[in-house]
């Protein structure tokens, strides 16, 4: 069954029969899926040591999000800068401009001091770059793609930023079972065009999957729109290499899918944002590449009948759905707006993009057809459209990619990732309309129906600490008291680092520090980031 005849399943509805039209015939401009993600900023040697996030009068005390006072690392010496340059030949950076981009995250919230940006190709320079600086004391922060949203990416003060884009290197695929071995530095885009072209696929894809590093998305444990078929990378990731922060290689780097001897340590650095150590490679389970693709995108009139699709969606579909993603009114008036793309049905208060993704394109097109009779004749949407070809998917999918996007267009961002019982994610968008009222420019939720993610964001003309003092810690309550999670994905780098025991009990907190204090003892890697500044 082809689309046009899945498509005259939308036209069997009297509501729909006036407003449905084919993608073909929408009109929709070119798609440019990447964001771009490299800044230009100020020399570093300009920004102060104090790293004000949201700070208000009386200095870093008044938001826990703000950075804690500069710890007792030793700073850099010419001798250390000449110990880095003969371990990396060329690939010690000090030049400011160059470093700059480096310093500063992609949503220009956080800005670093540091003046070193080193390089490293091979594991061996990480174990001797992590050794040294372990030696003398000097705070290191990891970098991969620098696409983060907490300030987890990018240093608070001077540390020395390690960056692994130079890590680059495909290690090797094996054909039969699909697992995947490749450097930490290796971009997501990039591993999946080579997989394409063996019939593979990565098991996560994120929008900023043009910039984003491996090794970063699983230092992060990034989640993406795949996590509902693929599951996360808990459990995708088979095996890690990891240097550790006195410069030990920690050799994890399994291509088994089944191996229960002792604990299973690649775990701990999977979600610990380089605070544990120092990732360099990645082993990954990879699913074959689907023969047969189709993307809907469907209008709600209510969150009740959006999530009502959800679970038919479910039952109907089963092991042919791999994303269920929304995004609402809001959302689209800012892609209308700042990028100038046009809707691609009728207005709508909430809207659906459902990819299925199969073996059997008969097969899938009739459990897509059944799905769609049903919804349409339970009225559970009011409009839809139907994409199978390549370009018309990426551009139905770039109504839900490009959100990011467009926010940054409509003035400062403060993001929230936060994750909830299903039923629950849009009461929170409208509590916190109604919480902040006029206060906030745009107030807009998105996010991962499939796996109960929601993306709030909440934009303003400009920095306003007044505002962020509004929204948080009433986000955070808010969330605790429906035992949701503040951070499903984005993990908490610096701006959330003091937020943790909104989702985890103090007893648990403090196993971590333990951890971290065994795997780091001098607090070398990634300071001031994922543990809360009360732990000692």
């Amino acid at each position: 069954m082809n689309a046009y005849v899945m498509l005259g399943v939308f036209q069997t509805s009297q509501k729909l029969r006036t407003s449905l039209r084919l993608l073909s015939r929408a009109g929709l401009p070119p798609v440019d899926l990447q964001v771009q993600l490299l800044l230009r900023g100020r020399s570093p040697l300009s920004a102060t040591f104090s790293r004000k996030l949201h700070l208000g009068p009386d200095g870093p005390a008044s938001s826990p999000a703000a950075a804690p006072r500069r710890l007792p690392f030793s700073r850099v010496t010419v001798e250390d800068l000449t110990f880095f340059r003969k371990t990396l030949p060329g690939r010690a950076i000090t030049d400011p401009d160059l470093v700059q981009s480096s310093n500063e995250d992609w949503l220009k919230s956080v800005r670093g001091s540091s003046e070193v940006l080193l390089r490293p190709q091979t594991t061996q320079e990480v174990s001797q770059i992590l050794s040294y600086c372990h030696s003398r004391n000097l705070a290191v922060n990891p970098q991969g793609g620098n696409t983060g949203l907490v300030g987890g990416s990018v240093p608070v003060y001077d540390e020395i930023i390690l960056s692994t884009s130079l890590m680059n290197s495909i290690l090797s695929f094996d054909k039969i079972s699909g697992i995947l071995t490749c450097q930490a530095g290796c971009v997501l885009e990039n591993l999946s065009l080579y997989l394409e072209e063996r019939d593979y696929i990565m098991p996560l894809d994120l929008g900023a999957k043009g910039s984003c590093q491996i090794g970063g998305n699983v230092a992060t444990n990034a989640g993406g729109l795949r996590l509902l078929r693929y599951g996360s990378l808990h459990g995708t990731v088979l095996g890690l290499e990891v240097v550790l922060a006195d410069g030990q290689v920690l050799d994890c780097l399994s291509t088994l899918r089944k191996d229960n001897t002792g604990y299973d340590l690649k775990q701990l650095f999977i979600g610990s944002e380089g605070t544990l150590g120092v990732i360099t490679a990645v082993s990954i389970l990879c699913p074959r590449k689907p023969k047969s693709v189709n993307v809907v995108f469907l209008g709600c009139e209510t969150f009740d009948q959006l999530l009502k699709t959800f679970q038919l969606c479910k039952g109907m579909l089963g092991e042919i759905l791999s994303a269920f993603e929304f995004l609402d009114s809001e959302c689209m008036r800012l892609l209308n707006t700042h990028l100038k793309l046009a809707n691609p049905i009728s207005d709508c208060p909430f809207y659906i993009v459902i990819e299925t993704s199969g073996s059997d394109s008969d097969h899938d097109s009739q459990k897509l057809h059944n799905f769609l009779e049903e919804a349409m004749t339970s009225l559970l949407v009011t409009d839809g459209t139907v994409a199978t070809e390549e370009s018309k998917i990426k551009t139905l999918w770039s109504m839900r990619e490009r959100v990011t996007e467009a926010l940054t267009h409509d003035g400062f961002t403060y993001k929230y990732d936060i994750s909830l019982p299903v039923e629950r994610i849009y009461q929170l968008v409208t509590d916190m309309r109604q919480h902040l009222g006029k206060r906030a420019r745009s107030v807009v939720g998105y996010g991962h129906v499939g796996d109960g993610n929601l993306h709030l964001n909440v934009t303003s003309p400009a920095k306003d600490p007044a505002l962020l003092a509004s929204i948080e810690p009433f986000i955070y309550e808010w969330t605790a008291k429906f035992q949701g999670s503040i951070s499903a994905e984005h993990g908490l780098g610096l701006k959330k680092r003091n937020y943790i025991y909104y989702s985890k009990s103090r007893p648990a907190v403090a196993v971590m520090g333990k951890m971290k204090t065994l795997l780091d003892p001098k607090g070398i890697l990634n300071p001031y980031k994922t543990l809360p500044d009360d732990l000692k």
